[in-house]
């Protein structure tokens, strides 16, 4: 009896010690996503902490963290157990999620960020009687909630003009709002824009140093746009997926991903993966000769001419911008880039985007089902089966949404807090914007 006893003591020492260093594992991600989101909310977004804690952190392990804000410093500190992880605000550069260095070490690597104080035009406003048909939609959407999710924003532009904008209590035009991972459709953009300038080739192989030596050499720019990399990735958001130790716990979240091995021939088999986005990120950083010269190609190339002003772009500690997840800019914004996709790679009559990139983003990847372009979703499958065939769309978690829809000339923006478990009905609510223009 002593000697079984003795066993099972020593079994269940050995699932409390494994237990414990499981949960350390985890403690980066715990932490790290409530701090960076927290002080996110907080420091780009002027959001209120408390709602924030109440609404958006209020899940998982992530709502037992203790979090401090600390205005004068302008940063969050979230405490787990025995874990803690902290997130620094910088002007211009938002918030990033420390690793292995402290917030004053932060900001001694920094350059100044030239201060737009040009106002974005406003866009014109649409049809009235296409806008009166469209308010009640907009009320049940996001003050009733008819819809479910928790949306923060909604604006529909018809014919490039607005026919409904309506914004959360505590949410107002000016407010920058979380893309989540319609950052990824961005990066589509910006990978656009310099294939347009002659900067890359989006269907060479690419010359990353670490892929040379193997198979991954002939990876190409338009297989990681297409999610047909072939490299090993987990991104389904559980515990210790390579999505969560990428945003989390890694200080150069391209790098990380970039070091996975091949595990499909590239260009043959789609996986979503936004490891594959910060791979393309970093790449295109790689092109220039100073981050304060790709930072500027980025503001003047891109934002700039879409009419984006003091769009926060945010960085990892390597200093790539975060193109996976980390875009905040207003509604208007988000429905601008979606405008620009709607009018072929133009806007205001500008050219943006080469000739062909808007009909490239939207052509399916060969393995992904008629569901993915180049860093943008489609709707060929009929996902959204009372909504046109050609939308194509960027999508963001917690149910952010940018539709652009040609046959109907229309761009929808969602924006929000509506996980899964209360998500959005997409189809109906699109549906009904549809019934209802002139």
């Amino acid at each position: 009896m002593k000697k079984v006893l003795r066993i099972v003591g020593a079994l269940l020492v050995a699932a409390i010690i494994g237990g414990c260093i499981y949960l350390n594992s985890l403690m980066p991600i715990i932490t790290g996503y409530a701090a960076k989101n927290l002080a996110s909310a907080v420091f780009v977004s002027g959001r209120d902490a408390k709602e924030v804690e109440a609404l958006d952190l209020k899940f998982s392990f992530i709502r037992f963290n203790r979090n401090k804000v600390d205005y004068e410093n302008k940063t969050v500190t979230s405490r787990f157990l025995w874990g803690k992880s902290t997130a620094a605000y910088r002007d211009g550069y938002g918030v990033t999620l420390l690793r292995g260095a402290t917030a004053d070490e932060l900001r001694q690597h920094v350059f100044p960020l030239p201060t737009e104080t040009e106002p974005s035009r406003p866009i014109a406003w649409g049809d009235s009687a296409t806008r009166a048909r469209l308010e009640p939609i907009a009320k049940a959407l996001v003050d009733d909630r008819t819809y479910s999710g928790h949306p923060f924003a909604f604006m529909a532009l018809h014919k490039g003009k607005v026919v409904a904008e309506r914004y959360d209590k505590g949410i107002g035009p000016e407010t920058k709002l979380l893309s989540w991972s319609m950052a990824k459709s961005f990066t589509n953009a910006l990978t656009g824009v310099m294939a347009g300038d002659g900067l890359v080739n989006v269907n060479a192989p690419m010359d990353i140093p670490e892929w040379q030596n193997d198979d991954r050499k002939n990876i190409t720019l338009n297989d990681l746009l297409q999610m047909q990399s072939g490299l090993e990735w987990n991104e389904d958001y559980g515990a210790r997926s390579d999505v969560n130790l990428m945003l989390h716990r890694e200080q150069d979240m391209g790098l990380f991903a970039i070091e996975k091995p091949l595990e499909h021939e590239p260009g043959t088999y789609w996986y979503y993966s936004s490891g594959s986005t910060n791979i393309v990120m970093r790449y295109l950083r790689s092109k220039f000769s100073s981050d304060e010269a790709f930072l500027d190609y980025i503001r003047t190339r891109l934002f700039g001419p879409l009419g984006i002003r003091n769009a926060v772009f945010e960085q990892d500690m390597s200093g790539t911008p975060i193109g996976s997840s980390y875009i905040y800019i207003t509604a208007a914004d988000f429905a601008r880039f979606g405008q620009l996709y709607l009018d072929d790679g133009c806007f205001d009559s500008l050219r943006v985007l080469p000739r062909g990139w808007t009909e490239y983003t939207a052509t399916s990847a060969s393995d992904s089902k008629g569901g993915y372009g180049a860093f943008f979703w489609l709707n060929q499958g009929k996902e959204l089966p009372d909504v046109p065939q050609d939308m194509f769309y960027c999508k963001g978690h917690d149910g952010q949404r940018i539709f652009v829809i040609p046959s109907k000339d229309l761009v929808v923006v969602i924006l929000g807090y509506s996980p899964k478990e209360r998500a959005i009905d997409f189809n109906a609510l699109l549906k009904d914007v549809i019934d209802n223009l002139e």
